[in-house]
């Protein structure tokens, strides 16, 4: 895996920088495993913009990955290793010795023609799904449960890894890639290696027309509205704000803290981003 750069014959290719996708062995999805990805445009059921910028780009299905792995004491091979267009990650296609097949995001090392495992009764090897209380501590994981059974919500993104610090009372100590420590329950699974695709990072689009192929449009300067439409619009010359920066509703951005302060997870949590000890209110 490594980033391609190409010839500047234009302008935008001179920035251009994207992934060489040497380990994709498959590049049609398995038709059972797909089922079509439907637009809103950033609106919600009731039919308001909710996430501005939202619109256009190039169609895709969205793979069913399987989170949960719940053929515990089954062998799976590794078919083929594919790219989703919905996430960071590449994914694998799995086998298993009943002819079923499924989605898993694939690890660092992990290729065509491997066996990996699920279940409390597996190795503790790169691509095995088991509970936190059978991997060693100081092993890296990913796709982490936050719920036993409710299968992996945390660590899912390309190159991402966290840290199975101790275990005490039930309870596993995870360094989240964020620089968090929380407290898992000893009975979620994960699984064990980090994400591939670890170049994701480095890759550069270059220009606008690849933005919008992702389904991303443009985005108009707060400051460069007119009062009425921003806050922060307005005004006999050109300004950069001159106030606190909000959003077009007068909420406060950067710095304006939005998580609750009666939180139920705040009691799992040990240590913030910031490697500050959270403070328990």
């Amino acid at each position: 895996m490594a980033i391609r750069t190409y010839k500047p014959t234009t302008p935008s290719m001179r920035y251009i920088a994207r992934t060489t996708f040497d380990e994709i062995t498959k590049t049609k999805p398995e038709k059972r495993l797909v089922h079509t990805k439907k637009r809103t445009g950033g609106r919600n059921n009731n039919g308001r913009v909710t996430m501005r910028g939202r619109g256009g780009g190039a169609k895709q299905k969205i793979r069913n990955i399987d989170f949960r792995r719940n053929k515990h004491g089954m062998a799976a091979n590794v078919v083929a290793i594919e790219y989703d267009p919905g996430r960071s990650a590449r994914i694998a296609l799995l086998e298993y010795t009943d002819g079923e097949k499924r989605y898993i995001v694939a690890p660092i090392g992990l290729g065509v023609g491997d066996t990996v495992q699920c279940g409390p009764n597996a190795p503790a090897r790169p691509g095995n799904w088991l509970p936190l209380s059978k991997i060693p501590p100081g092993t890296s994981i990913h796709n982490l449960e936050l719920s036993p059974g409710k299968g992996g919500q945390l660590v899912r993104s390309a190159g991402t890894s966290a840290t199975l610090m101790s275990r005490d009372q039930g309870k596993a100590q995870i360094k989240l890639p964020s620089g968090e420590i929380r407290r898992v329950s000893e009975k979620c699974y994960a699984v064990v290696g980090q994400v591939g695709n670890t170049d994701h990072e480095k890759q550069v689009w270059g220009k606008a027309g690849n933005t919008r192929h992702r389904g991303r449009r443009p985005i108009t300067r707060a400051v460069a509205k007119n009062p009425h439409d921003h806050p922060m619009g307005g005004g006999e010359a050109k300004t950069s704000g001159g106030g606190h920066p909000t959003t077009p509703w007068g909420k406060p951005t950067k710095g304006f803290k939005t998580r609750k302060r009666k939180k139920y997870s705040n009691q799992f949590i040990l240590v913030r981003r910031d490697g500050r000890p959270f403070k328990r209110k």
